[in-house]
């Protein structure tokens, strides 16, 4: 809960009103009762909660009406606290005072609780940063660091800014951007994201994104713009709640004038103010969001929640969603006695150490992990774009790229029957031939992530249907689809056909998840009732668009989310139902003089402590899948 001064002083600057107005209000309200005969003020403990916690309630609800003729809760709950004044029952008015602002604090509570985890991304922001420059090292403000300076980052220290390793050799924990609890080794050449933590070695690196561009500022936004008022079920509460402002003065007016009791005109006001209304949307919203922070996704809008529960249909790109993103050596072949599989592969290795090509890389870093053999320099490097590589490794002249590159050089080529097959599923191959002669091959495929499958397995059960939207020509995206068993495929997708297909789903009554990583898909993750991006290996444009974002990359947590959502809105009807059930039998009980203010204070904010104790069991929800 924020403090009374803290709460006031905001409120006095919002409405212009000056400190002596608080003094005003209290001795007019003496006055007013000291001329209508009722009982003074009692300075007693009921008098201490009425200024401490029903002052703030008073003028929040007076700006609101004076500036926006905005009646909410605190409309009705201000009429409660002085028409209980007035009548001399200081402690209702005390006790509906102090407990509002209890259901206040247990709302923050939650709402903190939930934010938790995420805001802790705001103080791993760095600080500072070491910059070489001719005239030494400096230490400058990370704010000042500037695209394409070097720095130097220190064992223990984080990582300012993003950017790529110029010298050095490290380990990296990289938990707070992938959820990895390893660390990863990171050499010359390899990408570090701000907000990692260098573990072992020092290092040099040249800032490439700075400031507001870096890894950990883009997640400090996503997390700043989780906020539950967006929802739309929230303005519906506060709708609701207008309403009951109505129906209350009128109940209170109309028991009033049959009955000519004003006590139980007072209890209906005290019993009949829609806190727990209220505060049943926003309160489940947070607990949710702050849920499916655990679990790695980052909600950027209130909504999206409430949006995703009534998804029937997944659409998924392939390539860094379904699959790993990035091509791996799936087979290695030699076709001459004169060389083993695995002397073929080291050979192809060694020859594309120097490439910067990914299917060059993916070699290079596929022969080190699984022979773990040393690598021989390449000599006579030579890179033909659209071809491959040239390389004498060892005194051998070895080719490996393409077709053409081999007839470019003179080695006669047949294409193997065996690689047909690779190439029907929408593997890339890698031709092999060392000094003239054709001796192998090497087959690169984007693999499937391991957790695929189970997460396409569990959508079935939640009664979600999974669809493929890809890029890739139709060989890749079936091969894909046949082994995550997914029946709907679509491929060869322009960003415009994506968007099609998300439009003519969502025409046929199947609102549509969307969850992608690419630049190309930020459309479509727009178009869609819900657009989830893949946060760490996705393109900042991706995630822009997307109303969630997925951190760490586990696609398997996606089926927990939706339940989620389901079980979110289940609350949400819950606390709604129970707190317009709870005020209209205290209505009643009023209307009959059964209760009177106190009481009806006691059962009325019972229900509002037991509404945001509801909500707050969503935060360790569990899907039972």
């Amino acid at each position: 809960m924020r403090g009374f001064a803290e709460r006031l002083e905001r409120l006095l600057e919002l409405g212009g009103v000056k400190k002596d107005v608080v003094l005003l209000v209290l001795g007019g309200a003496g006055v007013a009762c000291s001329l209508a005969g009722l009982r003074p003020f009692s300075f007693d403990m009921a008098w201490i909660a009425i200024v401490l916690c029903g002052v703030p309630i008073l003028l929040e609800a007076f700006i609101g009406l004076v500036t926006a003729f905005d009646i909410k809760a605190d409309v009705l709950v201000s009429l409660a606290l002085v028409a209980s004044v007035a009548i001399g029952e200081d402690f209702a008015a005390g006790e509906v005072a102090f407990i509002m602002q209890l259901g206040a604090l247990l709302e923050d509570l939650t709402v903190a609780r939930a934010r938790a985890g995420i805001e802790k991304l705001v103080r791993l922001t760095p600080r500072t940063a070491r910059r070489l420059t001719g005239a030494g090292e400096e230490i400058i403000s990370a704010q000042q660091v500037q695209v394409g300076d070097v720095l130097r980052v220190l064992p223990g220290e984080t990582v300012p800014v993003d950017g790529a390793i110029l010298t050095g050799q490290t380990s990296i924990n990289q938990a707070v951007m992938t959820g990895e609890s390893l660390p990863v080794d990171k050499g010359p050449g390899d990408q570090v994201s701000s907000g990692t933590v260098n573990q072992f070695g020092a290092f040099e690196m040249r800032a490439e994104k700075v400031g507001e561009d870096s890894s950990i500022q883009r997640l400090i936004r996503l997390v700043q713009s989780a906020d539950a008022g967006k929802a739309k079920i929230v303005g519906l509460a506060d709708r609701w709640a207008t309403w009951i402002v109505v129906i209350a003065l009128t109940a209170a007016a109309l028991t009033w004038l049959i009955t000519g009791e004003i006590i139980r005109a007072v209890t209906i006001l005290v019993v009949f103010c829609p806190c727990a209304l209220v505060l049943a949307t926003p309160t489940a919203i947070m607990a949710a969001i702050g849920n499916a922070t655990r679990h790695g996704f980052l909600v950027r809008e209130g909504d999206a929640l409430e949006r995703l529960a009534q998804v029937k249909v997944v659409a998924f790109d392939k390539t860094g969603t379904l699959t790993h993103g990035t091509p791996e050596v799936v087979e290695a072949a030699s076709l001459t006695d004169a060389y083993t599989r695995e002397e073929l592969y080291r050979l192809a290795a060694c020859a594309e150490q120097l490439s910067e090509h990914p299917l060059g890389k993916a070699i290079v870093g596929g022969c080190k992990q699984e022979l773990g053999a040393e690598l021989a320099p390449a000599e006579d490097f030579h890179m033909i774009p659209g071809r491959g590589v040239s390389a004498r490794v060892e005194g051998k002249l070895v080719l490996a790229g393409s077709p053409q590159l081999l007839e470019e050089g003179g080695v006669p080529f047949v294409q193997p029957p065996a690689v047909r097959a690779w190439l029907e599923r929408g593997c890339t191959v890698t031709y092999l031939a060392v000094d003239g002669v054709f001796a192998g091959y090497l087959v690169l495929s984007d693999t499937l992530r391991e957790e695929s499958a189970d997460m396409i397995a569990a959508l079935g059960g939640l009664g979600v249907e999974p669809v493929l939207l890809t890029g890739d020509h139709e060989n890749a995206a079936r091969a894909i689809a046949g082994q995550l068993r997914i029946t709907q495929v679509r491929a060869s997708c322009l960003p415009e056909d994506k968007l099609d297909a998300i439009d003519a789903y969502q025409r046929e009554g199947s609102p549509v998840c969307m969850m992608g990583d690419g630049i190309n898909d930020a459309p479509a993750l727009k178009r869609a009732l819900v657009g989830i991006a893949m946060g760490g290996v996705g393109s900042d444009i991706a995630v822009d668009a997307a109303d969630i974002a997925l951190v760490d990359d586990e696609v398997r947590e996606l089926p927990h989310l939706i339940a989620l959502s389901r079980r979110m809105m289940t609350t949400i009807k819950i606390n709604l139902t129970f707190s317009m059930a709870l005020n209209f039998i205290a209505i009643v009980l009023a209307m009959t003089g059964v209760l009177n203010p106190v009481v009806g204070a006691l059962v009325h904010n019972a229900g509002s402590v037991l509404v945001i104790l509801n909500s707050a069991l969503l935060l360790k929800w569990n899907s039972p899948g």
